[in-house]
């Protein structure tokens, strides 16, 4: 580094870079019961800075946002109008899960063809081998567990 360059960053005032958000779709659960509730959450998610997008389906109680926003942000905002129970949206198709009756994944309040997006691990095939070796397919008199 000669001394040209150490007087260049030596000078020059280092700028703070601010960040480029991506393009988002932002889903939320949020209870709306009238036009007005539904009113007040579109006017306080749509003059946000970087939104696009407003959509409300007050049937299933989710509100969409597409635009250059932060996930955690819109949810603050939306929990700023009164409504506390905001959430991001809980719930995948139920074609999407792998297993959709296992425990905690079915919920009564999610929308028709919905389930609650819960990972469920299967059973690891380490625990099948030992089941399985507790039994002999050559003798079936032979049980390992006996």
């Amino acid at each position: 580094m000669g001394a040209l360059d150490y007087l260049y960053y030596f000078c020059t005032i280092p700028t703070t870079k601010t960040k480029l958000k991506t393009m988002q779709t932002v889903e939320i659960k949020v209870k709306m019961d009238c036009d007005g509730c539904e009113r007040i959450v579109r006017n306080a998610v749509s003059n946000m800075k970087g939104v696009k997008s407003v959509d409300i389906n007050r049937k299933q109680s989710k509100v969409t946002v597409v635009g250059y926003v932060d996930p955690n942000k819109v949810l603050r905002r939306v929990k700023g109008t009164g409504k506390k129970r905001a959430e991001f949206w809980p719930y995948v198709p139920q074609h999407v899960v792998s297993y959709p009756h296992a425990s905690g994944v079915y919920d009564k309040r999610a929308p028709a063809g919905y389930v609650r997006n819960v990972q469920t691990v299967p059973t690891s095939q380490e625990t099948e081998e030992k089941l399985m070796s507790l039994f002999s397919e050559d003798n079936v008199n032979a049980c390992s567990i006996m």
